[in-house]
Parts: structure tokens; C-alpha cells; sequence
């Protein structure tokens, strides 16, 4: 299960996607989770689905290794979706001892994994296929207007880069962990819901010191190297918007307005929530 997380993870290869500008790729996504919200019928998931899936493609990124991420959210989503199902008021459908499943819940519940699902593979295209160092660059970039407010935007852009640099080294480090509590006689798989999260605690404790112990290394060793922020710094690889990034902006936003215009439809035989 630790090992299918794969938001933070960069997945090396050779392709269109690959080589965009970060500042484009961070606006896709931003645009693609944006636009989810808007869809009121399935031809607009459609559209969502078909759009991801050519992204993919052209990413060159095994479609196994992006769905293995689902796996780390599928106790969430099922959640999401009982919920939906047996709480929302409507027509009765289905009923279960005092619980009923109504049309409209099983509408908004089909619609809620659909965007949970595409929303978490969306978001991890976008790691996947861009270098820790260019995606803060590319944050640090796209935010500059942000900084006539005094917000300190290249601090910001490299605390998130940390964070999801950190995301695959502490899974690694978890599994680590786990593997040799268990080659100990620790379970962390068995018994009751309770009793498992009383397993984790010794996992805990130690993956806090492993994480504790890394943040003071990095540190000291940005100290070491006389890191006083961004002001004054230069880039040895300058981000410049080239021909293929103009395109993708332009097939962005032609998505993007699609995506608001099949919103607006009514189509009273496929509403969603």
C-alpha cells in the first residue's frame, strides 16, 4: 500500500508532456481539478476523461503505474461513495433495513468518485512528468505577480518543492520500517480497526525521528552552501515559454471553455449532483 502512492514520485522518460514549461503544466492542472467542479452530466466527464487519458498517452507514462496511485485512496472513496448513496434524500431506489439508496444519491455518488479519481490522477500527472527543481522554478515563476503583496513567493515555492520531494523518501522510509517491524512480529494487518491504529503507533515514533533527523540535514546543508533565499539569485536554466507551450495553452483553455459550456447544459436523462 506505501509503495502505490505515487503523488511526489517523477517518473523519467522521454516525452511531449515531459518537456512543457512547468508554469504550463501547473496551470493545466489547476484548470483540469477547476473545470471537475463544473460538469452537471456525464457527457462533461466525458469530455474530462477522454482529455486525461490523451494527456497520459502522450506522456508515456504507464497507465498501471498512474492507476496504482488509486489504491492509496480507495478506503476514502468508498466512504465517499456509501455516504452518498444512503444519505442523500430523494426517490427510493433500493432499500436496505432502514437505509435507502434514492436515485439522486446514486447520481451524486457516481459523480463524486468520478471526480475524486480524476482529480488524484490529474494531480499526479502533473509531478510525474516534472523535476522537483523544475516544478519550483515553475511555481516560483508563475507566482512573481505575488510578490508586490510582500509574499515571500520563493520561500513558498520551495517549502512545497521540499514537501513533495519528501513525500516518496518518507514512504521509502516508512515501508523500511514496516519490513522490519514485521520481521520482529509486529502486524499491522490483522485485528480490529483500533487495534491497527494501535500498531501504527510504534511505526510512528520512529519515522517522526527519521523525519525530524532529514529536515536538520537538509538544512544544514543549505546553510553550508550560503542559502539566503531568493533574493539575488540567478538561474543556471532560465524557464522561456517555446512554441509547444503556446499550444498547450491555447488547447488549455479551448478545453476549459468546453468544459464551462457542457456545464451549463441541462440534460435531465444523465444529471450527476
Amino acid at each position: 500500500m506505501i509503495r502505490d502512492i505515487t503523488l511526489g514520485q517523477y517518473y523519467q522518460t522521454e516525452s511531449l508532456i515531459h518537456r512543457l514549461d512547468p508554469r504550463v503544466k501547473l496551470a493545466g492542472t489547476l484548470i483540469y481539478v477547476i473545470t471537475l467542479f463544473f460538469y452537471k452530466n456525464f457527457v462533461g466527464y466525458a469530455l474530462a476523461i477522454f482529455f486525461l487519458a490523451t494527456v497520459i498517452r502522450l506522456s508515456k507514462v504507464p497507465f498501471k503505474f498512474m492507476v496504482r496511485g488509486m489504491k492509496s485512496i480507495l478506503f476514502l472513496l468508498m466512504i465517499t461513495v456509501l455516504f452518498n448513496l444512503f444519505l442523500t434524500p430523494g426517490t427510493p431506489v433500493f432499500t436496505l433495513w432502514k437505509l435507502s439508496i434514492t436515485k439522486e444519491g446514486t447520481s451524486l455518488a457516481v459523480s463524486m468518485a468520478l471526480r475524486l479519481s480524476l482529480l488524484v490522477i490529474g494531480s499526479s500527472l502533473m509531478t510525474l512528468t516534472t523535476t522537483p527543481n523544475n516544478l519550483t522554478d515553475g511555481m516560483e515563476k508563475g507566482l512573481g505577480f505575488l510578490k508586490i503583496f510582500k509574499v515571500p513567493v520563493h520561500e513558498v515555492a520551495m517549502m512545497m518543492s521540499i514537501a513533495l520531494r519528501f513525500i516518496p523518501i518518507l514512504l521509502e522510509e516508512t515501508d523500511k520500517i514496516m519490513k522490519a517491524q514485521m520481521a520482529r512480529g509486529a502486524d499491522f494487518e490483522s485485528g480490529k480497526l483500533i487495534a491497527r491504529a494501535k500498531a501504527m503507533v510504534p511505526l510512528l515514533v520512529p519515522l517522526f525521528i527519521s523525519a525530524f533527523r532529514r529536515a536538520n540535514d537538509l538544512a544544514m546543508a543549505m546553510e553550508a552552501r550560503c542559502y539566503r533565499g531568493g533574493e539575488g539569485r540567478t538561474k543556471m536554466k532560465p524557464l522561456k515559454y517555446r512554441g509547444r507551450d503556446y499550444i498547450a495553452y491555447l488547447i488549455l483553455f479551448l478545453f476549459m471553455f468546453g468544459s464551462i459550456w457542457l456545464g451549463r447544459l441541462t440534460l435531465p436523462m444523465l444529471m450527476v449532483g
